[in-house]
């Protein structure tokens, strides 16, 4: 009883780790009409800010996807939480779009040498080693940590006095725990026959789970496509709406629409995966529609409305993936194949991100929400469908996962 609670505790640390690493990436979200008046710059700019973080993020998981499968869990995990202290750090120096920049940069690097290994962790320090559970676990700390990050901060921008130091301050002393946390965990990873080296570790997919990989990234595809949006821009659409220049409804907006997302993954956390990636993607089309419709006309209800569908289909798109694909990873490849599948995600979620920002400032931020959101929902509505041909077979998929497999390769 002793060993399955210690081994559950370090379970849910690995998970916390997850949950702070994206608070961390949203923290600046509502900081950013702050930095967009004090040092004069456009839409463009934050969208270039985050997809900078975005980019960062996929360079790390190219280069070090599977180097915890080869060092162990521990270093790489510990390394990455201190680059994100780095990070902390550089934000309440910052004196202008550049720091910004470079900011984001060590954040992303940190962030993306972290999802990997913890991806992997999550597996490792499941007492019955459940892919399936971690997945689900993934899912909801991510999408906590985004809404939380985003709220907490936009209340301490608005309340807390210092906008531009106290949130980062506040990030900065949790990672710091969770540095103290890391380093007491059990390495789960036997680097015996290892060796050190510097030689970037490109995310590989076994030729067997490239059936199940590419079903995922379709779903990753739809779901973090419009991540990039609501965290970049999402605080400033809102406050058009709304008409309020009050940072905390541009954070409770963000985490609203993350809660959405957490709440249907674990409502949904015993519904087959055709059932949650079809759905999430038909619920993400609709959404998307309404949301779009919202944004031109001016009108709060549907844009709220569709923001809910959004979240909804975020959060069961996103789930679908992630669950079937951590269900049957090999426990050599765990890391890498984790690494490959956020490789996807912050591809989705970066490059729609940039090419908003560039819309906006040449037809506006509430026009280029509108065709985003149109857009959106057409590669929504493709991957439902695609999901529900490919997946005809659910109950042979999940239920015999090792034969469909092997017909795989």
């Amino acid at each position: 009883m002793t060993s399955t609670f210690r081994t559950y505790r370090s379970f849910a640390v690995v998970a916390s780790f997850i949950l702070l690493a994206l608070m961390a990436s949203s923290t600046p979200t509502p900081l950013y009409s702050i930095y967009a008046a004090k040092w004069h710059f456009s839409a463009l700019a934050v969208t270039e800010v985050y997809a900078v973080y975005a980019i960062s993020v996929l360079v790390a998981l190219l280069l070090t996807g599977g180097l915890s499968d080869l060092i162990g869990r521990k270093p790489v995990i510990v390394t990455a939480l201190s680059g994100l202290i780095g990070a902390e750090f550089v934000f309440m120096l910052a004196g202008g779009l550049d720091w910004l920049y470079v900011a984001r940069t060590i954040q992303g690097l940190a962030t993306g040498l972290l999802l990997g290994a913890t991806g992997a962790a999550l597996i490792d320090q499941h007492p019955r080693r459940d892919g399936a559970q971690a997945g689900l676990v993934n899912g909801i700390a991510s999408a906590s940590g985004i809404g939380l990050g985003a709220l907490v901060s936009a209340l301490l921008v608005q309340y807390a006095g210092h906008p531009e130091v106290v949130p980062y301050v506040f990030i900065a002393t949790l990672v710091a725990l969770a540095i103290w946390a890391a380093s007491r965990l059990p390495e789960t990873v036997d680097t015996s026959g290892s060796r050190f080296t510097l030689t970037p570790r490109v995310p590989r997919v076994p030729r067997s789970l490239w059936r199940t990989f590419g079903l995922s990234a379709l779903g990753v595809l739809a779901s973090w496509s419009v991540g990039g949006l609501y965290l970049s821009l999402g605080p400033s659409i809102v406050g058009n709406l709304f008409d309020t220049a009050n940072h905390a409804v541009g954070g409770a907006f963000v985490f609203g629409f993350c809660l959405c997302a957490a709440v249907t993954q674990l409502a949904l956390r015993d519904a087959a995966n055709r059932t949650t990636l079809v759905g999430g993607g038909a619920a993400l089309a609709v959404g998307s529609v309404i949301t779009a419709v919202g944004v031109s006309s001016g009108s709060t209800a549907a844009f709220l409305i569709g923001s809910v569908l959004v979240g909804f289909g975020f959060g069961a798109a996103f789930m679908g993936a992630l669950r079937s694909l951590s269900a049957v990873l090999p426990p050599h490849h765990r890391a890498s194949v984790m690494s490959a599948f956020f490789v996807v995600a912050y591809a989705a979620i970066s490059i729609p991100a940039i090419g908003a920002g560039v819309a906006a400032v040449h037809i506006g931020l509430d026009s280029a929400a509108t065709w985003f959101g149109i857009a959106v929902a057409v590669v929504a509505a493709l991957v439902a469908v695609i999901g529900w041909f490919e997946l005809r077979p659910a109950r042979e998929h999940e239920a015999k996962p090792d034969a469909v497999l092997q017909r795989a390769a």
